[in-house]
């Protein structure tokens, strides 16, 4: 049975070449009555680090565990943990380092990666980093809707190009117990029916879905930056998510 209680600190992370400003509109609507909500900037995403373009999937992971202990994140003071799009990557680290330190984790457009995946296994060493793309080549990349002309400049703009290390790295997980967390899964740009018939059929990008012990789905229809596109409703789904007990 579930029911809901004060939820912990909430951590937002948004995925590739986006730092905590991201998620500005959804903090903006965020409910933080009974708990605290911070956005945090991965390493390799803050324009003004000097080394930016060598840092690595350990230091991102790492910067998490570091802002847990800032926090007071504990295992009897668990947080909960948003990982979206290509933070799912250190957000899976975490979760195999410290699952005790996680109350939830909530994968919004994303979802848990499996041992040895790497984002971009052919990207040639020589890469330094990677811009977003022009937008006509990332909306066949990934889903553009609801995102209007000056959300788009916006994200242009400010976007930071993401370290090549981050991108080769393979992940390297251990712990079954990260599969214990318990899990929300936002479904925007692929409806959930999708979603887990891809899971069951061992699809690469979704097979760790179906080890997951205790899964919520959820679908939030949108295109791929619900924080932009949905903040509202985004905000609505993590608050009540991190309110959740199971």
């Amino acid at each position: 049975m579930t029911s809901t209680t004060s939820s912990p600190t909430i951590i937002l992370i948004a995925g590739h070449w986006l730092g905590a400003w991201a998620w500005d509109d959804v903090l903006e609507h965020l409910n933080t009555d009974h708990s605290g909500a911070i956005a945090m900037t991965l390493p390799g995403l803050d324009g003004d680090d000097p080394e930016r373009a060598v840092r690595t999937l350990d230091d991102q992971a790492a910067a998490v565990l570091d802002l847990f202990a800032r926090l007071g994140v504990s295992e009897d003071q668990p947080a909960t943990l948003v990982a979206h799009s290509g933070a799912n990557f250190p957000v899976s680290l975490v979760l195999d380092r410290h699952p005790e330190l996680v109350h939830r984790v909530v994968w919004v457009d994303s979802g848990p990666v499996a041992t040895g995946s790497v984002f971009a296994p052919d990207l040639p060493e020589e890469v330094a980093e990677l811009p977003l793309p022009p937008l006509d080549v990332l909306g066949q990349q990934a889903s553009l809707e609801g995102l209007g002309p000056e959300v788009l400049e916006r994200f242009r703009a400010r976007a930071v190009p993401e370290p090549g290390p981050v991108l080769r790295q393979p992940v390297e997980l251990t712990n079954d117990a990260r599969r214990t967390v318990p899990t929300t899964l936002v479904c925007c740009s692929i409806p959930s029916v999708q979603v887990l018939e891809l899971a069951r059929a061992g699809h690469a990008m979704f097979a760790e879905v179906a080890n997951i012990d205790h899964l919520d789905v959820i679908d939030l229809p949108t295109g791929h930056w619900p924080m932009w596109s949905r903040p509202r409703d985004l905000a609505e789904v993590i608050q009540s998510a991190a309110s959740r007990t199971d």
